[in-house]
């Protein structure tokens, strides 16, 4: 099942970004979908996740980032606001019928997002 990412770039410090990542192949509104970044020579981190019921931010993003999904659409977006150069990282999406984790089913190809200071 594909995921396309797409969105990253090079902002300045303050500024913003919007990520999205569109699945095919599958029902949509089922999956939990979510966003994962690793920088180099970290692992990779959570960031958010949505699903049906529920809405999950890591305490490094929340205040300044949203997750959305539009099911019509079969897309997830990341609403990244306030950047922090610290949030430079390759950003993924990940689909799952449980609980997003690092070992979710589905990965996207992943983005990069770079902020400068």
């Amino acid at each position: 099942v594909p995921l396309q990412a797409s969105g990253g770039g090079l902002e300045q410090a303050g500024g913003s970004l919007r990520l999205s990542c569109a699945a095919s192949g599958l029902s949509f509104s089922r999956y939990t979908m979510g966003w994962f970044r690793q920088a180099p020579g970290k692992e990779r981190e959570f960031v958010a996740s949505i699903s049906s019921t529920a809405i999950t931010y890591s305490a490094a993003v929340r205040g300044r980032f949203t997750i959305s999904r539009d099911n019509a659409m079969n897309t997830v977006y990341l609403q990244m606001n306030g950047l922090k150069p610290e949030d430079t990282a390759v950003y993924y999406c990940a689909a799952d019928q449980n609980p997003i984790t690092r070992t979710s089913q589905y990965w996207g190809q992943g983005t990069q997002v770079t902020v400068s200071s």
